[in-house]
């Protein structure tokens, strides 16, 4: 899909140089591929301390009877 955007050209260049890469849409789609990491990891992180759990469970007790 063809999209045009309006980049700055000085960010988009150093990012490029940067990240090693040999055109702007490798720079275009790696920074995505990133964002969309970073925020699915921000959504991972607000699940701590929000799962209960048995505080008495024994986990050892449990092997014991395989």
């Amino acid at each position: 899909m063809a999209t045009n955007l309006a980049i700055d050209d000085k960010l988009l260049e150093e990012a490029r140089i940067i990240g090693k890469h040999a055109t702007k849409k490798a720079v275009v789609n790696e920074a995505l591929t990133e964002y969309i990491q970073r925020r699915k990891q921000a959504e991972i992180i607000k699940l701590f301390h929000t799962v209960e759990y048995d505080p008495d469970y024994d986990y050892k007790k449990q092997r014991q009877k395989q």
